[in-house]
């Protein structure tokens, strides 16, 4: 499990080197076909680095503004708070913040930079869906997503896919306006050539890049999540039970957006789960593995 934890944190270092890859790529391909390469570079990093940067002082108060959340009553909700508090002990946590969505779709999410700084969130479709050892169960989930550091990730995560996506669709606008409309002098045949073709492509498969990246973030972590989270409450069936209340549960998470699907204890929104001809693409950008694959792991522990 530690070692797993280990190659967990690794991973999570060479994923946000690629979001940075990523990003300085699409910033050359605007600067060849704007005619400044190095400058606009320069301006990718740099807008990838303020991201990341603020990203890793606000995760937390960025995932719950976005996802409506509002700190849990310790009065009206105290059956969570006795919860997060008994599991926080068992781990070694520190206690995070607890918040409440009013959704009626069951689900949960951490977030934050580190254990001293989290916070989870559950829906209010959750409380009323789960018993107590369900709800223990999801809440050990979330609470190893933050002892095993995925939070911090799976925040940068947010702001780097936003970063590929402003900074390509203000490339796109540009070339529609200027360098597709008016070409630019001692470059009138700018948008024929071979390699300002290659760069167009480039920046419309840019944002696919980054969510299908964005993608393999959680999948991998969802996993060990689930694992950790029995080795918490040392109960399985309770997660299982849970996990299996999800599976049947088709709800939309209206509080979700794409941004912050793979924060959430299930795929949050629609479409990714549909079948047919297209199934091999949503599963592609799924930020979770199937709900069945996971039930079918925990029941081998």
């Amino acid at each position: 499990m530690f070692e797993l934890i280990r190659a967990n944190k690794r991973r999570s270092v060479l994923l946000v080197a690629g979001f940075v890859i990523v990003v300085a790529l699409v910033g050359a391909v605007i600067g060849f076909l704007v005619g400044n390469g190095p400058i606009f570079t320069v301006v990718a990093l740099v807008l990838s680095g303020a991201f990341a940067f603020a990203s890793y002082w606000k995760a937390d108060a960025i995932a719950l503004r976005m996802s409506r959340a509002v700190p849990a009553d310790p009065q009206q909700y105290q059956r969570l708070h006795n919860l997060v508090e008994g599991l926080c002990i068992a781990g070694g946590l520190p206690k995070p913040g607890v918040y409440i969505v009013d959704d009626p779709a069951p689900n949960a999410f951490a977030t934050g930079r580190n254990p001293n700084h989290a916070a989870i969130a559950v829906t209010t479709g959750l409380l009323d869906t789960m018993n107590r050892v369900e709800l223990e169960g999801v809440v050990a989930h979330e609470l190893s997503h933050i002892r095993n550091y995925d939070i911090l990730v799976s925040t940068l995560a947010v702001t780097m896919v936003g970063a590929v996506a402003l900074m390509t669709d203000l490339a796109i606008r540009m070339m529609w306006w200027n360098g597709g409309r008016v070409p630019r002098s001692g470059d009138r045949n700018n948008t024929n050539n071979p390699l300002a073709i290659v760069g167009f492509a480039l920046l419309i498969l840019a944002p696919l890049i980054a969510k299908a990246m964005q993608a393999t973030i959680s999948r991998r972590r969802e996993t060990l999540a689930d694992v950790s989270a029995c080795q918490l409450t040392r109960y399985p069936p309770g997660l299982i039970s849970a996990l299996e209340k999800l599976q049947q549960d088709t709800t939309v998470t209206h509080s979700a957006s794409t941004a912050t699907a793979h924060l959430w204890i299930e795929q949050p929104m629609s479409g990714v789960g549909d079948s047919g001809k297209l199934a091999g693409v949503h599963k592609m950008f799924a930020t979770h593995p199937p709900l069945d694959e996971r039930i079918a792991l925990l029941r081998e522990l």
